[in-house]
């Protein structure tokens, strides 16, 4: 079975935009890698953490910012196919 990406995102702040772009870039991606994303509205205000399966892999309030998308790749990629080449988002 696929690992799943959640993205847990505060609608109140208006981060579903935000949420949705990182989502679209993980799923172009990761197209055989990834079982899918969730985009996930959170009941808690500033609120975005994303998740592989149930484990926590990053949460914006404790890094005190949001993940670049190419961090993000990276992150992702050392959890499901760490031989996978990423082009420019290696360098």
């Amino acid at each position: 079975m696929k690992p799943v990406i959640t993205i847990e995102y505060c609608p109140k702040c208006g981060w579903l935009l935000r949420a949705a772009y990182m989502a679209q870039e993980l799923l172009t991606t990761f197209t055989a890698e990834l079982g899918g994303v969730t985009l996930k509205p959170s009941e808690t205000a500033g609120t975005y953490t994303i998740f592989l399966n149930d484990q926590q892999v990053f949460d914006r309030k404790e890094a005190g910012h949001f993940p670049e998308i190419k961090f993000l790749k990276q992150l992702v990629r050392d959890l499901v196919a760490p031989d996978k080449q990423l082009g420019h988002s290696d360098r």
